[in-house]
């Protein structure tokens, strides 16, 4: 099954505030920081022709009674575990997908619910409605990729919110749909598969594999196999992927923090503030999971996407370290050296290949000891207290990003 919550955080929000109800209500980021877009609608104020994405202005011009709420990220994630809580008591086997979606695999538990899998597929979504106020659709298939199909395509558009989609009907059902409908085809791929004369689903699916491989190869290029039994495989229903609750536990390759800025920044001494910022978040949460990382990568990006600007690069530092000023010196080597002078309006900072911080090599010249109590310490304090209890000082000037990113969950408000 694939369960996916309706308009979830404008749902949150409904249900939680009473005074909304029967009012179209968006979810929408702060517009003063040029972060005005929807990021959610309820039913009421899609059908006056709110999208999710669309610019805040664009909305309340569609839908002028529209009521705007400002996000409240940390509440989202709460009742996002909720409900993953009610899903476990069904099975054991949910692999959350998005924070408003989830992933379940019932086969081993379906006979100590009783009935059929709509039946337990109804269960939930009651159990879910009656304890959050929120109302969830569910794909149900043999496999996760139909799962998701079935949600997206059909039970979305029932009214019971509830669709079973068959393997040997696909048809009749999947087939039929334009290929822009397919799950992972966004708007280039869809006008590369038309461009190819593949214009369903169906049509897709009853490509021969290797000739869709010689089709791909002259579109993309020698290394485009991959890709093309990838899109076959999803045209055909099949998935061999099982349901896996740990999914999003495995030891990461790196980590990472990125951000959009307020305003374009156009002096190196601008972008070296946001630098150090960044460089410090991901640092204090390699010392949190115990990771000293050896490659930093820096990336800066300019705001015209026509016309794009910027670089990525990367570097190897002497020895693997998660001090934030030994990271730093060598994020702003790579700005230095790679930064064209153009105005900047999205930073990130990476670091990776990693080994257990626990280990490492001492140096006779080398203050780290001294260096890693000091971040043990202010670690403690933000932990207990909030980011924001402790700053550096460029933080405070017009450039620092630290003080108003502390109040945010993935760059929206808690």
């Amino acid at each position: 099954m694939l369960a996916d919550c309706q308009s979830f955080y404008a749902s949150v929000e409904k249900a939680q505030n009473p005074e909304y109800t029967g009012k179209p209500v968006v979810v929408a980021g702060d517009p003063e920081r040029r972060s005005g877009i929807v990021l959610a609608a309820c039913p009421l104020a899609k059908a006056k022709g709110v999208t999710t994405a669309q610019r805040l202005g664009e909305a309340i011009a569609q839908c002028p009674d529209v009521v705007i709420v400002r996000p409240r990220m940390a509440e989202y994630i709460r009742v996002s575990l909720q409900i993953s809580d009610i899903y476990r008591s069904y099975t054991d086997l949910v692999e959350p997908y998005s924070i408003d979606e989830q992933f379940l695999d019932v086969t081993g538990t379906l006979h100590l619910h009783g009935g059929s899998p709509e039946e337990m597929a109804q269960s939930m979504q009651r159990q879910v409605l009656a304890e959050t106020g929120i109302y969830c659709r569910i794909g149900i298939a043999e496999n996760k990729i139909l799962a998701k199909t079935a949600c997206d395509n059909y039970a979305k558009k029932n009214e019971s919110g509830l669709y079973v989609l068959h393997k040997n009907g696909l048809e009749n059902t999947l087939w039929t749909l334009p290929i822009h409908k397919l799950f992972m085809s966004g708007n280039r791929m869809t006008h590369h598969f038309q461009s190819m004369g593949i214009e369903t689903i169906g049509q897709l699916a009853k490509t021969p594999l290797d000739r869709l491989k010689g089709m791909m190869r002259r579109k993309f290029g020698k290394n485009s196999d991959i890709n093309a039994e990838l899109y076959w495989r999803i045209a055909n229903g099949e998935d061999d992927s099982p349901v896996t609750p740990q999914t999003h536990e495995a030891p990461p390759q790196s980590i990472g923090h990125q951000m959009t800025l307020p305003r374009d920044y156009g002096s190196l001494e601008e972008i070296k503030v946001v630098l150090l910022e960044l460089t410090e978040l991901v640092c204090q949460r390699c010392r949190g999971k115990g990771f000293m990382g050896q490659v930093v990568a820096v990336g800066c990006q300019g705001a015209d996407f026509d016309r794009p600007t910027g670089f990525f690069r990367q570097q190897k530092m002497m020895d693997p370290t998660n001090v934030t000023n030994q990271v730093y010196r060598a994020a702003v080597q790579l700005l230095e050296r790679h930064w064209d002078g153009q105005p900047v309006r999205k930073v990130g900072v990476t670091l990776a290949q990693f080994q257990d911080s626990g280990q490492y090599q001492l140096a006779m010249f080398d203050d780290r000891e001294r260096a890693m109590a000091l971040e043990r310490a202010t670690d403690a304090l933000k932990e207990k207290y909030g980011d924001s209890i402790i700053m550096r000082a460029v933080s405070v000037t017009a450039a620092g990003q630290a003080r108003d990113r502390s109040g945010k969950i993935g760059g929206h408000y808690k």
